[in-house]
């Protein structure tokens, strides 16, 4: 047993040598690692298995690395399931001040010269894990007997572990952004589901019925209709 062994670290990296030698070192370290040899494997792997922290050759095939950033940064979490404020740990050949300037104005958060060492890689991804495990029990949202913790993607009523689709998920996060504020269908639309124009409301009203449902354990009733304006969490069993 290590101290790594709860961390999955996303290998984003085109030469097949770099990237074996990287995750079997990483692996033998204690980490648990996930691997890509393009910019969109590696947003996907992000979007569906949320690593702890992402490694990112900038060279990669199919799109800059930087690219790969400023899609990561301008992640909204919830109608994309990538974490904005995953640490990442830029790998290049580009050596220049100017390319190092350029990949912390993007987002990175740390920047490692090829050719290196394996222990200061090791080194930098400890200290941006460290870093990363001391904010993982903020922003957690509870709103009366439940609780929404977005690092982990999970949700919990009452101790019990909630399994909900990518859309109720994303839903239900908006709404216990500000618990018990009434949020217009026309926000919900737009912020969850990108829509421009209100047009019809079938889908938000099915997923909203769906939630109020898997949220109804023990006579809860969370998830509330404002009729004609939209939806609102409330802080605790509501009678009906």
């Amino acid at each position: 047993m290590t101290e790594h062994e709860t961390f999955t670290i996303l290998v984003a990296e085109d030469d097949d040598a770099t990237r074996t030698f990287l995750a079997d070192n990483l692996t033998a370290d204690g980490y648990e690692l996930l691997v890509a040899d393009c910019a969109r494997h590696a947003l996907r792997l992000m979007e569906t298995k949320f690593p702890d922290l992402a490694v990112i050759d900038l060279g990669l095939p199919d799109s800059d690395g930087l690219e790969v950033i400023r899609a990561v940064r301008a992640s909204d979490g919830i109608v994309s399931r990538i974490d904005p404020n995953i640490p990442l740990l830029v790998i290049t050949g580009r050596s220049g001040e100017l390319d190092r300037l350029r990949g912390f104005d993007h987002g990175a958060d740390d920047y490692l010269v090829k050719p290196f060492s394996y222990p200061e890689l090791r080194a930098r991804v400890a200290a941006l894990l460290r870093r990363t495990n001391v904010r993982k029990g903020q922003g957690r949202m509870r709103i009366g007997p439940l609780e929404v913790d977005p690092p982990a993607r999970e949700v919990t009523l009452r101790g019990r572990r909630m399994s909900l689709s990518q859309k109720e998920y994303a839903l239900l996060r908006a709404l216990a952004s500000n618990p018990t504020r009434v949020f217009t269908k026309e926000e919900l639309l737009r912020d969850v589901w990108g829509f421009r124009s209100l047009g019809s409301t079938r889908t938000l009203d099915s997923h909203a019925c769906r939630l109020r449902q898997k949220l109804s354990v023990e006579g809860d009733r969370l998830v509330v209709n404002v009729w004609g304006v939209g939806y609102r969490l409330v802080d605790g069993p509501v009678a009906a």
